[in-house]
């Protein structure tokens, strides 16, 4: 016969005064750890209750009688917490608090009570405490009240209901332990569910899924929001707009990421329209508007020379309070090893000040204005750049021989209403996709065009540092002009003709190169005479050394290592031969000059390379910079975040792709030329034949870049 279950009874609750209870010393709890004791009072008195009663045991005597008295072994916070209100008049000391009383005579200790209360418990998934928030918030409480009541930060609670907006998809992977804490953090960066979903997909075919690769992928179609399109119009007139802002409530995002790019261009277009209009007020005959301008956009055009604007006496004044508070700072803190950093802040406030005076606006005749125009468009900080004064050749002025003026018509009269409206062409054209073969391909006509307008500027900037290769160069086009009777015309006609490039990057007019080149030339600029006669004097006066650096100069704006796509048929833009000559010659030039462009400041991006070319090219990139394996940890990747981790891994290794390398193969392979020059070597990027076209063609390079 089966035996019967032993069946437990349990202990029983009831009210005990507040009075009667001690505090016991078998609580196992020694470190303050968790929610504070004037955080829990605070709580108790919110709720009017208790959520758990307290577990007690009777005081006995020496004899073992019950003395009236209960400690309280488990839930000693609670116990605190209640005697914190009674010393704060909250609640009275006969307070009747429920209580589980234990039998004095059980053979479980106090230490166990009070340990298994602790330990066994089981503390709350973050993802059900994210939902609770979420719950209370529909239920009506607000972002401080529910703070308040949890006693955490406005911010936290924030954090926490954008944690509970996320895909329900991807919370449930979450609950389940599929992705950690951080990764879902960085979900939280969009709102949208389908992106976040798709997001998570394509990283489950990836290597990498740390937050950071989620925080870009779900960011790559966005503007940042220290971008200058945003400070030029402000973020508050986006989001007054309607556009969205995504924020990272997790970490430092500069300001978010703007979602709505065709809503942002469109409001930079409506304000620079509406700065243009205000500027065309002023008379202007044209107004070229864009958020920003290539490098050598006011090529062909004369620039007026305009007269500074007087300071008021006010402003007079303004500048010597500035300048003597300014040389105030400088003598105290002359001694000082650090600026405090409100001092440092003031100096560069005067600084910016001083600025401001000294780019005063210019004043210009008003017959120049009625043929001259503006480039309106956004400097790098978000601020209105506005560059009046240029002269399209067509606008010039006739010259009017001695004795005609009463013959000639006047020029354009001043204050007609014949001022042409502001032209705004905001926007480019994005290269198409490449194939995703695994065929290495030549590189397209257009990138190398750009590389090589890159390698231009540099060899101009190196060229024009080096007077003595300027000569040596100058010399040879006079000595061929001279020997080989390709000159004509009378006098000496051995001139420069810049070039510039229709082709080329955004960034190009940013390169290091680019900016010595204007700095260098605007110096020159400023002592340089502007009547014929009086140069001529001026460059009399000069020594062999200013001499030899402004012929230098001069010369480096003729040089041109461009390559472009040759007329293979004869017609009459430049011949496939003329181009490779151009880029031997180039070549030459460099080695002379030792040009390296790495240290001129070329560095591989997504934009001006690797997003560029196909993926056999990234890796080939990686391959040859980092070895085999860095190109291994990425060829599983889509072309877009190869590119961007070919990028990172690419910085700092000094890697060139063929166009912009050095010359040193270059120089043996001329070495072999035939003598009569006709068949100079062809440049490396464009020796090899790889459709085997062009066997039997000697004047013509060997493939051309296919776009």
């Amino acid at each position: 016969m089966a035996s019967a279950v032993q069946k437990i009874t349990l202990s029983s609750s009831r009210d005990i005064p507040l009075n009667k209870l001690i505090l016991s010393q078998s609580n196992v709890r020694r470190v303050k750890a968790g929610v504070s004791i004037e955080d829990l009072a605070a709580d108790i008195a919110r709720r009017g209750c208790l959520l758990q009663s307290l577990n007690v045991r009777p005081v006995l005597d020496t004899d073992g009688a019950e003395t009236g008295m209960f400690e309280v072994p488990a839930g000693g916070r609670r116990f605190q917490a209640l005697q914190l209100l009674v010393k704060q008049k909250r609640l009275t000391k006969t307070a009747p608090i429920p209580c589980v009383v234990r039998d004095p005579s059980t053979e479980i200790l106090a230490e166990d009570d009070s340990l298994a209360e602790n330990v066994q418990r089981v503390p709350l998934h973050p993802l059900d405490q994210f939902r609770a928030f979420q719950t209370l918030r529909e239920k009506g409480l607000s972002d401080e009240d529910i703070a308040a009541a949890y006693f955490v930060g406005v911010n936290v609670v924030k954090q926490r209901l954008r944690l509970a907006a996320v895909s329900e998809k991807l919370l449930d992977i979450y609950a389940e332990d599929g992705m950690s804490l951080e990764q879902l953090m960085a979900f939280t960066v969009t709102t949208d569910h389908a992106r976040q979903e798709q997001v998570w997909d394509a990283l489950q075919r990836s290597y990498g899924q740390e937050p950071y690769q989620i925080r870009r992928m779900l960011t790559e179609k966005t503007v940042r929001a220290s971008d200058k399109r945003v400070l030029f119009i402000g973020i508050d007139a986006y989001e007054n707009a309607g556009g969205v802002v995504m924020r990272d409530l997790f970490q430092q995002d500069d300001g978010g990421w703007l979602e709505n790019v065709a809503l942002l261009e469109t409001l930079v277009t409506d304000k620079l329209k509406a700065e243009a209009e205000t500027i065309a007020a002023e008379g202007w005959k044209w107004i070229a508007v864009g958020i920003e301008f290539p490098y050598g956009h006011d090529h062909g055009l004369r620039q007026l020379d305009g007269v500074p604007a007087d300071l008021t006496e006010e402003e007079r004044a303004t500048r010597g309070a500035l300048r003597t508070e300014y040389d105030q700072l400088e003598a105290q803190y002359q001694d000082a090893d650090e600026l405090p950093d409100e001092v440092d802040q003031r100096l560069g406030e005067i600084e910016t000040a001083f600025e401001a005076f000294e780019t005063r606006p210019q004043i210009f005749d008003p017959a120049d204005i009625a043929r001259a125009g503006v480039f309106v468009s956004i400097d790098h900080d978000g601020q209105l750049l506005v560059d009046r004064g240029y002269v399209r050749p067509e606008d010039e002025a006739p010259v009017i021989e001695p004795g005609q003026e009463d013959d000639e018509p006047s020029a354009e009269p001043v204050g007609t209403d014949t001022v042409q409206r502001a032209v705004i062409t905001i926007g480019g054209q994005a290269e198409p996709e490449d194939d995703e073969d695994d065929v290495v391909k030549p590189l397209p006509d257009r990138l190398v065009s750009e590389l090589t307008a890159y390698r231009t500027l540099a060899l101009r900037d190196a060229v024009a540092n080096n007077p003595h290769v300027a000569m040596t160069a100058l010399l040879h086009k006079l000595c061929l002009d001279s020997f080989q009777h390709s000159a004509a015309g009378n006098c000496l006609e051995a001139s420069v003709r810049q070039v510039f490039f229709s082709i080329q990057s955004a960034d190009l007019k940013d390169s290091p190169s680019a900016k010595a080149i204007a700095e260098r030339h605007d110096a020159w600029k400023v002592d340089m005479p502007k009547d014929e006669a009086a140069l001529w004097d001026w460059l009399v006066a000069l020594d062999d050394a200013s001499r030899g650096a402004l012929l230098a100069h001069c010369v480096s704006f003729g040089v041109n290592a461009l390559y472009e796509k040759g007329d293979r048929y004869g017609g009459p833009g430049v011949s496939v031969h003329g181009v490779q000559r151009r880029l031997v010659q180039a070549d030459r030039l460099a080695r002379d000059v030792g040009l390296d462009m790495v240290d001129a400041g070329w560095r591989p991006t997504v934009d001006n390379y690797l997003g560029r070319v196909t993926k056999p090219r990234i890796l080939e990139a990686v391959r040859e910079a980092k070895g085999e394996q860095s190109a291994q940890l990425i060829d599983h990747l889509k072309k877009a975040d190869m590119a961007k981790e070919a990028e990172r891994l690419l910085d700092g290794t000094g890697w060139l792709p063929e166009p912009l390398r050095g010359s040193e193969a270059m120089a043996a392979d001329t070495t072999d030329a035939d003598a009569d020059g006709d068949d100079e070597a062809l440049p490396a990027f464009l020796a090899d034949d790889e459709d085997g076209a062009g066997e039997d063609e000697t004047d013509e390079p060997a493939v051309v870049a296919a776009e």
